[in-house]
């Protein structure tokens, strides 16, 4: 059974784009981050994708997301991006996920788990302040993990809050002081294999942040990581397209209203087409009010009308439309697009959001 409302992803999309990233940040590796169901993209698709295009391995942020890779044939690298739930660590070592520590507790929980040389990234929180090791506590962690039979040291790793913004000197500060960090660890005796720190936006605006790897996520879908590195990203290709075909034509008079609320009131006779999308499948509410527009016919027809949880409408005016014809919310028809970039700046968000955002009950079409 299929709906009049679906996702197209290109595989070869996402495989070109791995494939630049991968010459791009040369010699350092690339590990695609195929974490929230590949953005949104389909989780299995992107990493066979971007494992097609060169990437040497693949992050997620639960240990739910890698085990159903591994399930799926994936045997690629699998690094979880944060520490996990005692109770996961078992799935964990069974499927082969590497790891992330900042946290003496964590390390005992492994051990409690069975772990035996366990492949482990430390992190260090060097301003992100979200999760992450004090850099003052690094040498005492690795000195633990080297003094446990449980785990072994895979690599360090920080992560960078403005990288997004070339010219934010936070970014250096940042670097600086995981510089630092290394330094002490080397001092130490530790020499861990991969050190990584560049988000996409990191690995293609800051060269210093690629070390031996860096992580790719949001450019790996050809959507640049903000507006400040858009310049960076000419080579990308967008790998998704948001499609419907319309559901309902129908004439309304001048002064009707229209949608939940009656918040718009048309100003002249007009062709009214619904579309069986909402925001209960990712199209934000508000879409509406901020000067959203479909493609019908390969011209913008505005949203009237609040958003529903299943359907939109759309303004037409004079053009001849009917049930079935094909719409575009997200995606190129003719020589016009719609970029999740332009629902962002629109929205007042990050396009991050709005490709992850789309609900799980749209079918996911390869092309």
């Amino acid at each position: 059974m299929s709906r009049w409302a679906w996702v197209e992803v290109s595989p070869a999309a996402i495989e070109h784009n791995a494939r630049t990233l991968v010459a791009a940040v040369q010699p350092a590796q690339a590990w695609a981050v195929v974490k929230a169901d590949g953005y949104g993209h389909g989780a299995l698709l992107a990493a066979r994708a971007a494992l097609a295009g060169g990437a040497t391995g693949l992050c997620v942020a639960l240990v739910q997301e890698g085990v159903a890779l591994r399930q799926a044939g994936i045997e690629a690298p699998l690094l979880v991006l944060s520490e996990q739930p005692a109770e996961a660590l078992p799935a964990a070592l069974q499927h082969r996920l590497a790891l992330t520590v900042y946290s003496f507790d964590s390390l005992g929980a492994l051990a409690a788990a069975g772990a035996a040389q366990h492949p482990v990234h430390l992190k260090i929180d060097t301003g992100m302040r979200r999760v992450g090791a004090a850099e003052h506590q690094a040498v005492d962690l690795a000195d633990a993990i080297a003094a446990s039979p449980a785990v072994e040291l895979a690599g360090v790793f920080t992560h960078l809050a403005v990288a997004d913004e070339p010219l934010n000197p936070f970014t250096d500060h940042q670097l600086d002081r995981f510089d630092a960090v290394l330094a002490a660890l080397a001092a130490a005796g530790h020499h861990p294999p991969l050190v990584h720190a560049a988000n996409s936006a990191g690995a293609l605006a800051h060269p210093r942040a690629r070390y031996s790897m860096v992580r790719a996520g949001i450019a790996i879908y050809g959507i640049a990581p903000g507006p400040g590195v858009a310049g960076h990203c000419a080579q990308l290709q967008p790998a998704l397209s948001l499609r419907a075909r319309l559901s309902h034509v129908k004439r309304v008079a001048a002064g009707e209203r229209i949608s939940y609320g009656l918040r718009h009131t048309f100003d002249r006779d007009t062709t009214v087409a619904t579309l069986p999308i909402g925001y209960a499948d990712g199209v934000p509410r508000r879409l509406y009010a901020v000067g959203g527009t479909v493609l019908v016919g390969g011209h913008h027809r505005p949203i009237v009308g609040v958003v529903t949880m299943d359907q939109l409408m759309i303004d037409c005016g004079d053009a001849v439309v009917q049930p079935g014809d094909h719409a575009v919310l997200l995606g190129q028809q003719g020589d016009q697009r719609i970029t999740a970039a332009d629902w962002a700046v629109a929205l007042d968000t990050i396009a991050y959001e709005v490709v992850c955002g789309l609900s799980a009950r749209l079918e996911r079409r390869v092309i």
